[in-house]
């Protein structure tokens, strides 16, 4: 999960699996703020969604953005991706490999962008652009009901033209198009992003209901109303996402990596790398 100071990550965490499954959002000193490094923070917690149980991860990165030079912020980020891949790949190549292997792997970042309502920062774009090429990304626009309908769709059909025009590709790619059904819920996927989101851990009392939502004093906006945000749909994706969708990035990592190993191993061995057979690569 990654975004700006104050953008809600923590408490749309929460939102989605309704558990407290994110660190505790507590009222920083003015010395703790800003941290002055990106720090990787991640908390597991077992959910049950529609009798499926899961364990789910999320990987917070306090201090991302928050700096005045904000050059190679994503560096670290992708180290971190990276060293879950490795990890991973290190316990599937080895000889007495546990019958079920602990997976780290990052399967899903979520990338919060403000809800400015005119375009994306160039630092959106670079993180998008570079982290898009090892993980599913999918961009949301934080703390919506700060935004008209009408500029939220303006600033959603924006958010769409920029990514192509950077070659930003996110989730669902066209890799995860196995066949008609497949495509025809990517396609209302694509249409929707970038998810339009409204978080909030505290339950009120509508129409003799509990919600979860954010009171105003024009009224509740429910979280879970597809009429009020996307909540809804995001949490739904997130979901086919965990059970259903292989990592496309996971495999061109380990790719590779073994290609790598293997030339290595044939250099070693005095062996030119144009003599090895297809087999072996």
């Amino acid at each position: 999960v990654y975004s700006l100071h104050g953008l809600g990550k923590s408490t749309l965490m929460n939102t989605l699996f309704k558990s407290k499954v994110s660190r505790k959002s507590v009222q920083a000193t003015s010395q703790e703020k800003i941290p002055k490094t990106i720090h990787i923070k991640s908390v597991s917690h077992d959910i049950e969604e529609k009798g499926v149980r899961m364990k789910l991860t999320v990987i917070d990165t306090p201090g991302f953005g928050d700096q005045i030079n904000n050059e190679n912020c994503w560096q670290p980020i992708m180290k971190f991706i990276n060293a879950q891949y490795e990890q991973y790949l290190q316990e599937e190549i080895n000889i007495n490999r546990k019958k079920r292997i602990p997976d780290s792997r990052v399967h899903c970042c979520i990338y919060f962008i403000p809800p400015t309502g005119h375009c994306l920062r160039p630092l959106d774009v670079e993180f998008m652009r570079r982290l898009s090429k090892v993980v599913n990304i999918v961009p949301v626009i934080a703390k919506a009901d700060t935004l008209t309908l009408e500029e939220r769709d303006f600033f959603k059909q924006k958010i769409r033209e920029e990514l192509r025009a950077n070659g930003i590709d996110v989730y669902p790619q066209k890799e995860f198009d196995e066949d008609a059904e497949d495509r025809m819920i990517n396609d209302k996927i694509r249409e929707m992003i970038p998810f339009a989101v409204v978080g909030s851990d505290q339950e009120y009392q509508v129409n003799g209901r509990r919600l979860l939502g954010r009171k105003t004093k024009w009224g509740t906006i429910e979280v879970e109303n597809i009429a009020h945000c996307e909540f809804a749909y995001l949490r739904d994706l997130l979901i086919r996402l965990n059970i259903y969708v292989s990592s496309i990035h996971y495999e061109v990592y380990r790719v590779r990596r073994l290609n790598e190993n293997n030339t290595a191993v044939a250099h070693a061995n005095g062996l030119p790398q144009h003599h090895m057979t297809s087999h072996e690569m």
